[in-house]
């Protein structure tokens, strides 16, 4: 199996990852799930974080294919426009975001001109759909539970999961987000442990368990498979929905939740302008 490189970029304010995955030897390389700076007192949006994984693509010589997201994530907003125009590629994501555009698009009354087909996307994978980074072969792998669209990249050895597990010390995602569901998330990790031990693992979001000192980016399959605090061999379906769904009705709202997926679910766009020249974001009340 090919080995891609891999460089992970974190952003402390919202603990997440994003990626740079590259083919040594085609020089072709992809973005995943990169993160916009936003300042939600103020409302305003910066690229600092992705000029950081720009400047390295260039540094390294690198020509993108993708700007591949795991998910409509609600914890962070997606850079992915601005990675786009700034090195080109195509944006990518499960075909199922369709789902989460019709939710999201109701609760936010987005309108006519917010279309509900995925259409802002340049690419949605079917489940199990084949593709290229370079010359490595990729997989997409619809690994649905914490949302309905979620889906993993196995980009030859590297499987990045997005937010359907964390370090084995911390567990897995939350699955009560409309259309999540934890005996959904449990039959989807079973997928990815199917694969080989040795397959690296790299995650969306690190919050360090009690008692490390360290944010860490990448695991392996069967790290998580033999000691995942939540869903490791031998827990069964039942134990895990319940403790599941225990621990998810004691979770708060995530703190960008609302903006996030205003944004994210228009493939990194910002709504659009209205006739004053400004773009707003909606908070709808006693909604969530």
């Amino acid at each position: 199996m090919a080995v891609p490189g891999v460089q992970a970029f974190f952003d402390a304010a919202t603990s997440s990852f994003s990626y740079v995955v590259w083919d040594g030897g085609s020089g072709r390389a992809a973005v995943i799930d990169p993160v916009l700076d936003f300042d939600a007192s103020a409302a305003r949006t910066a690229s600092v974080g992705a000029d950081r994984i720009v400047a390295f693509v260039r540094e390294r010589g690198l020509a993108l294919d993708w700007v591949l997201e795991t998910h409509v994530h609600a914890d962070h907003l997606s850079a992915a426009q601005h990675i786009k125009s700034s090195l080109g590629g195509r944006t990518g994501i499960g075909g199922h975001v369709t789902a989460v555009q019709k939710t999201f698009g109701a609760l936010f009354n987005a309108g006519p001109g917010f279309a509900r087909d995925g259409s802002q996307f340049d690419h949605l994978f079917a489940d199990d759909e084949a593709f290229l980074v370079g010359d490595i072969e990729a997989l997409a792998l619809a690994t649905p539970g914490h949302t309905p669209a979620c889906v993993s990249y196995l980009i030859g050895d590297a499987l990045f999961v997005g937010d359907t597990l964390f370090m084995p010390d911390y567990g897995s995602a939350r699955c009560d987000f409309p259309g999540g569901d934890a005996r959904t998330l449990y039959r989807s990790v079973q997928k990815l442990y199917a694969l080989p031990e040795s397959t690296r693992m790299f995650l969306c979001h690190d919050y360090k368990a009690p008692g490390r000192d360290a944010y860490v980016s990448e695991t392996t399959v069967g790290a998580q498979r033999a000691g995942n605090l939540h869903i490791r061999a031998g827990v069964s379906e039942a134990d895990f929905v319940a403790l599941r769904e225990s621990r998810d009705a004691t979770l708060s709202a995530p703190r960008l939740l609302l903006p996030s997926v205003q944004v994210n679910m228009r493939a990194g766009r910002l709504p659009a302008v209205e006739d004053n020249g400004v773009a707003y974001l909606k908070l709808p009340l006693n909604q969530v």
